[in-house]
Formats: C-alpha cells, structure tokens, sequence
C-alpha cells in the first residue's frame, strides 16, 4: 500500500508542477499588473515559480520518505534524514538559482540539509 502511496505522490508532484506552469504561472506571467518586487517584477516572477515547484520537491521527499518509515529497521532514521537533508538541499538550489540568491530562504534550507546530513552520518 505505502508504495501506491509514493506513486500517487510522483504523480501529484508532476501534475502540479507541469498544470501549474500551463494554467497558472505563465498565464499570471502575462498579467501586466504583476507586483515589481525589487525594481521589477523579474524577481517576483522567479520566486512564484520556485515557490510553486517546491512543493513538488517537498511531496517527492515524503513520497521517498515512507518506506523507511514504515519498515522497522534500525537505520531507516539516518535513511529518513539523508532523504530529508536531499530534499532540503534541493529546494536551496532551486532558491538560490530561481531567485539568484536574492531570496534569502536558501540560507535556511542549507542550514536545515546540513544539520540532518550531520545527524545522519553521526547518529
């Protein structure tokens, strides 16, 4: 059951992200109104897009997350952490490079990657 569960979350996490780019972002990208965050409205831009992806990165490391959740194993905690570090990593990037680190959300998800990395590899 738990992996119809991480295949229904791949699958929400590519419909979100690919309906959201057809029906809502880029339609609200051609609005003339955009709010100009910065000096322009390029920033505001990269960072609805970001934000919007993310949560498909976020669904895609809860969908990795389950099976070591649910098997009793002893070292499916540090599993869970690598999972949670990667995922975190992973929307630092996206931080960093969609917002060219304008955005300062980046800082804390490193942060976050690197603490469950190291709680990870130390126990």
């Amino acid at each position: 059951m738990i992996h119809i569960a991480m295949g229904l979350l791949l699958l929400i996490g590519l419909a979100h992200s690919i309906l959201g780019e057809i029906f809502i972002l880029i339609p609200l990208f051609r609005l003339p109104n955009l709010p100009r965050l910065l000096g322009g409205d390029v920033f505001t831009r990269r960072t609805l897009r970001f934000a919007w992806h993310l949560t498909t990165i976020a669904w895609w490391g809860i969908g990795a997350a389950l099976p070591a959740i649910v098997a009793p194993s002893p070292g499916n905690a540090a599993i869970c952490l690598y999972i949670i570090s990667f995922t975190f990593l992973v929307s630092g990037l996206m931080s960093a490079g969609f917002t060219r680190g304008v955005h300062v959300s980046w800082i804390v998800f490193f942060a976050i990657s690197f603490i469950c990395f190291y709680k990870a590899i130390t126990g």
